[in-house]
């Protein structure tokens, strides 16, 4: 009986540790553009640092479960690979205090889903890896007059674009940023080539 016990738990041990190591990018080296966790003190990498970095801006219970919503949704794609084979492609926008841009072309319309971000937003780290800071959602400006409804509350910040014609909204749900969840720019992004 106790040999038989003894083999039930190493093997839910084993079970267990192969389930977590499946659950996170490798951190191994897989080349420069496999996203692994980053050291930098900026990155949120648990709801628990997300939650307690945004507590100043006073979010309501629902703008924070959507938050949290988006940060679920997206978190397959801290490997950037990942999103590359799910069709996001480089739109070749690369902005200071934003970063590097990849695009979902069908899921552009005039529907908003906080799980399906239009957007994703990458900065490097010094070796040239992607590490996924924002997520961004895009409505087409003709299918909206005004600013099209997104989280809950009056929080988030549509920037009107005329030059891609969309309305545009960032979400910094996995590297903080001091100016607000929904800024469009983080100071703390300093993007290298």
């Amino acid at each position: 009986m106790k040999k038989t016990f003894s083999i039930v738990v190493i093997g839910a041990i084993i079970f267990a540790s192969c389930q977590k190591q499946g659950a996170a990018p490798n951190s191994q080296d897989h080349g420069p553009t496999q996203v692994t966790g980053s050291d930098d003190s900026q990155t949120m990498n648990s709801d628990d640092d997300f939650n307690s970095r945004h507590r100043h801006e006073h979010l309501s219970f629902k703008t924070n479960a959507q938050l949290l919503q988006a940060r679920a949704a997206s978190a397959k794609y801290l490997d950037f690979n990942r999103a590359l084979r799910d069709g996001y492609e480089d739109i070749h926008v690369v902005m200071q205090n934003m970063g590097f841009h990849y695009m979902k072309s069908k899921f552009v319309d005039s529907v908003f889903d906080v799980r399906h971000p239009e957007l994703l937003v990458y900065n490097k780290d010094r070796y040239g890896r992607f590490h996924l800071v924002a997520v961004e959602y895009a409505v087409p400006l003709d299918a909206s007059v005004n600013a099209p409804e997104g989280f809950a509350g009056d929080n988030d910040v549509w920037d009107h674009n005329d030059e891609f014609g969309l309305w545009l909204l960032h979400a910094w749900v996995w590297r903080f940023n001091p100016d607000g969840v929904f800024n469009p720019t983080n100071p703390t992004v300093h993007v290298q080539m």
